[in-house]
């Protein structure tokens, strides 16, 4: 079905999200300054939402955000290393499961008694979470029957971000130089390398010819290289390549990404090549199957920790010695003693997990953390390579910590995708969610960028959008995935509509008109959503389990709407993941279902008009993709236009009416 009066697809729609070789060069100064002044305006702006969050800490409007969670209880606690705990919350009301929100694993949280302003506050991590239970874990045992769990301010990453953007402006020597190329005021410069031979197995038995481009243009580089990954082709199996083509050459790698998640899949990848690497960071903050392998726990099984936890013990019975009422007056100074000889222990036992810290570094060439890891734990330890995954989704700052450390620089990433998450709206418009891997393409241009150009994905159809929009046409799909569709992956017959790659249904004129929040701060559509949800379960009756599919949409109230209603459909603990678009970047399913959510007489779209954002909505499902929206609104939007355009001129625009 053709939508009446729309321009027609062609491949000329191609919109970079970035202007390149623009802007001159800022002086050094004035830069570091105003990512410093970025920072504290980041600082205030989440200083003003809990406070803000607070005002409504009685009021279940609170959960809303996203931020908090009310009325929580203790369902299990156990003992963590070096004194930590974690417990395992749930509602106290064990029918309800969470409702949505943003508390991430490894997400600073603030613990406290619910309804009592008097509480003790603890601070902790959070260590995993499900749709009914999230594990926390912190220091001190929490005491109460009823909890709130709040999002916090995580102020010791800030702190780091700033010694680390410091630092940078007073160096000289190797850092000097670097920071030099990363303002502009030197290029980079490449050298020649002998033949590779390349060793991953991972992918269909060979890494194809931009990926071993890639890998050979960043080995060459000696200063910067960065390898521009569109969605599905594969860029973190290409990293693991190349840092371990760098430990073959005797380099020491520090492996980072701006989120745990995205640390944690470098980490398991490496240690699926068996390539032995070291975790920095939180045990909480680590997945659970990667535990073994985090500093932590290498230094607790180390052969230096029998004597050290035997140390501590002698200390702590000395110090109760020192604090034990007798009847027997004891001799004069036997006190002082006491206490001086446990702290002796206690600092041949620091002493010694030190040494054992030192020993695990020294004999690892790979360290994974992210991005504002804690520096005091590397010591003086320098590495040849930096590799930043997803270094698109930092700001700034962030990366300048791992670069502090290291000769030279690998950025990875898409600029077409999502930005940096920045909570000041203001600092984000002064350019504060521009990362540093989108500045350098601004500032040297292709000459540093290295594009992987082969998806292993999508279906052709599915991705041809984003590469003519995004990428100028230069993205192809693999063989092995050009023309798959749920035909070949369930049992469905092959004139049935759902083994079409793509379907866009047309809200317009239906009246399913969007709902604002109360608070104005989010968007939901209760048609779209029962919509979805019908649409889900007829893939669902067709064989596709519902562990295979998504519904994604770009509105938190959107999530918490459909979150509800499938708990009442499908029943608690069912496997069909909700989540908003941001929370799915680096994801991908078989099928994907979307809901764009708005619908209004004003053709306002919102963050929809973040075309980063859409990119990556339309590219995570691998085998079919369906659109729920209403064209009246959107298609005053050139991007949705040109959207619009393509579903027409692949058959794959319907409208509501069809199915109503």
């Amino acid at each position: 079905m053709q939508r009446p009066g729309t321009t027609q697809w062609t491949d000329n729609y191609y919109r970079p999200p970035f202007r390149l070789n623009e802007d001159p060069p800022v002086s050094t100064r004035n830069h570091f300054d105003q990512l410093l002044t970025w920072i504290q305006m980041e600082a205030d702006a989440e200083t003003e939402r809990m406070a803000d969050r607070r005002m409504r800490q009685t009021s279940k409007d609170a959960e809303r955000t996203g931020e908090t969670l009310l009325d929580l209880a203790i369902e299990d606690s156990e003992p963590l290393l070096g004194g930590r705990c974690q417990v395992t919350l749930v509602k106290r009301n064990r029918e309800l499961g969470l409702p949505w929100n943003r508390l991430r694993v490894g997400s600073p949280v603030i613990l406290a008694k619910y309804k009592d302003d008097d509480g003790v506050s603890l601070q902790g991590v959070v260590s995993g979470r499900n749709q009914r239970t999230i594990r926390i874990a912190t220091h001190h045992w929490p005491d109460g029957d009823s909890f709130r769990l709040d999002l916090a301010a995580d102020e010791m990453t800030r702190r780091r971000m700033a010694a680390a953007l410091k630092l940078v402006c007073q160096s000289r020597g190797r850092l000097g130089h670097l920071r030099k190329i990363l303002m502009g005021e030197s290029k980079p410069q490449f050298g020649t390398l002998p033949p590779i031979v390349f060793s991953d197995r991972n992918n269909n038995g060979h890494l194809n010819l931009s990926q071993q481009e890639a890998i050979r243009f960043a080995l060459a580089a000696e200063d910067l290289a960065i390898l521009h990954g569109p969605p599905g082709t594969g860029k973190t199996t290409n990293l693991i390549e190349l840092i371990i083509q760098a430990v073959q050459r005797g380099e020491k790698v520090l492996a980072c990404a701006p989120s745990n998640t995205a640390v944690d899949n470098l980490l398991a990848q490496l240690h699926a090549r068996q390539q032995p690497a070291v975790r920095l960071g939180h045990p909480a903050r680590v997945a659970d199957h990667l535990q073994s392998h985090t500093l932590d726990a290498l230094v607790s099984d180390h052969e230096n920790m029998t004597v050290v936890k035997d140390m501590l013990r002698e200390a702590a019975e000395l110090e109760r010695q020192a604090e034990r009422h007798t009847r027997a007056r004891p001799a004069p100074g036997t006190k002082r003693e006491l206490r001086r000889d446990a702290r002796q222990l206690r600092n041949h036992a620091r002493l010694l997990e030190r040494q054992a810290v030192e020993h695990i570094l020294d004999r690892n060439d790979i360290i994974c953390a992210t991005t504002t890891f804690d520096e005091s734990m590397l010591g003086d330890r320098r590495f040849d390579m930096a590799v930043i995954d997803e270094a698109c989704q930092s700001t700034e700052p962030g990366c300048w910590i791992p670069i502090c450390r290291s000769e030279k620089v690998v950025l990875a990433g898409d600029p077409c995708q999502l930005p940096p998450t920045v909570i000041s709206q203001t600092a984000a418009r002064q350019g504060f969610d521009q990362s540093l891997m989108q500045r350098q393409i601004r500032l040297h241009g292709s000459e540093i960028v290295q594009l992987l150009d082969v998806q292993y994905r999508m279906h052709h159809q599915i991705m041809r959008f984003s590469s003519d929009y995004f990428y100028q046409g230069k993205l192809h799909s693999d063989s092995s995935v050009s023309d798959h569709t749920l035909a070949d992956f369930c049992d469905v017959k092959t004139d049935c509509d759902i083994t079409n790659p793509i379907t866009f249904i047309d809200t317009a004129g239906a009246g399913w008109e969007e709902q604002a929040e109360p608070d104005g701060e989010s968007r939901q559509n209760p048609q779209e959503a029962e919509f979805l949800l019908r649409k889900a379960a007829e893939l669902h009756d067709a064989g596709l389990p519902l562990a295979d599919m998504a519904l994604i949409v770009p509105y938190a109230a959107q999530v918490r709407l459909l979150r509800e209603t499938s708990m009442a459909t499908l029943g608690p603990g069912h496997p069909l993941e909700i989540d908003t678009v941001d929370g799915f970047q680096g994801r991908e399913k078989e099928a994907v279902l979307i809901s764009l959510v708005r619908s209004n007489t004003r053709n306002e779209i919102g963050f929809l008009a973040d075309t980063r954002r859409m990119n990556v909505a339309l590219t995570r499902a691998r085998r079919r993709l369906l659109i729920v929206g209403d064209s009246a609104t959107i298609a005053g939007n050139d991007f949705y236009d040109s959207l619009l355009a393509y579903f027409d001129s692949i058959d794959a625009y319907h409208s509501v009416w069809e199915y109503l």
